[in-house]
């Protein structure tokens, strides 16, 4: 095990605020079951809540919320991973399911010595956090899952082969194409937020993988569709809530909805002006929804949000 403590801030996109410079920003690199994983730990000296661990989409890495700890950071320690399998970590063979990455979340706790969070996950970050949550239901203090459903999407099991083809045989552009139309809207849906410039960013982002990452792509895809999202399992009774962007049309409000109601006491709003990207492309306010639910203050009446629905 390596740990690197820093205090300098990572790069960030121009214009964008890291942590403050008093937050120490730590980097972690830990061991799973013979795999290799790394973590980011922005520490907060006078917390006001549970540190929040954010686990992102599948295309996302631990730098991927860099943007957020402007909002984020001044509440409470934050913890971003690439577990393995995914960003830098070693790569992860299909074999190992949901069950295996959910379990490398609380051996990483342990090893942090954070005995509870508030756990966020976006996208496939919820598919890992539910199945955490229902094994270690100890660690998890409040959750909150964006972009979420209990099942796969009909739009992602049929883009699956296809993409996976064009990526197998080197199809970037193609892939990336066809990547940009699942994870965001049809522009018809509804007005969104930066959806142009988003779409731009994540076709780059698409474009300009390695092969390490595009393998590591596959191999997801194939865990999914092998081993699913979703076990109705017990979910710990505490503080929940859904939400996700209101043109989302990967995983729909519809479907968010049926995910929280499995969950207990669980809430479920929508932002306005977004769609399944709305983490990026309404950055400020996803934060400030999280921040809110996350220290027990009012998430009705937001001029961001459509109503609150209890389920």
């Amino acid at each position: 095990m390596r740990t690197a403590v820093t205090t300098a801030q990572d790069p960030l996109t121009e214009g964008e605020l890291g942590p403050a410079p008093s937050e120490q920003v730590e980097e972690r690199e830990l061991v799973f079951e013979g795999f290799a994983y790394q973590c980011r730990i922005v520490h907060q000296r006078t917390p006001v809540t549970e540190p929040l661990l954010l686990l992102g989409g599948s295309s996302q890495n631990r730098y991927s919320w860099q943007t957020h700890e402007r909002w984020l950071s001044p509440l409470c320690t934050l913890i971003t991973v690439d577990l393995p399998g995914y960003g830098s970590a070693d790569f992860l063979p299909a074999r190992y399911d949901i069950d295996f990455l959910a379990d490398a979340v609380a051996h990483m706790l342990v090893e942090l010595g954070v005995p509870r969070v508030n756990l966020f996950g976006g996208c496939f970050g919820e598919v890992v956090g539910l199945r955490f949550a229902q094994h270690h239901p100890s660690f998890v203090r409040r959750i909150l899952f964006a972009g979420a459903a209990k099942r796969l999407p009909d739009l992602y099991t049929d883009a699956v082969p296809r993409l996976t083809h064009a990526l197998e045989r080197g199809a970037i552009e193609e892939a990336a194409d066809g990547l940009v139309r699942l994870f965001m809207s049809n522009p018809e849906a509804g007005r969104v937020r930066k959806h142009a410039a988003v779409a731009r960013l994540l076709r780059n982002q698409f474009l300009t993988q390695t092969p390490d990452e595009i393998r590591k792509a596959v191999e997801h895809n194939t865990r999914l569709t092998t081993h699913g999202c979703y076990r109705p399992l017990p979910v710990p009774p505490v503080p929940s809530l859904v939400f996700t962007g209101e043109y989302d049309t990967l995983c729909t409000p519809q479907m968010g909805r049926e995910l929280a109601a499995t969950m207990p006491g669980s809430r479920f709003t929508t932002i306005k002006e977004g769609d399944h990207l709305v983490t990026v492309e309404r950055r400020e306010e996803s934060s400030d929804l999280i921040a809110r639910f996350c220290t027990d203050r009012p998430v009705e009446n937001l001029p961001y949000c459509n109503a609150v629905e209890s389920l």
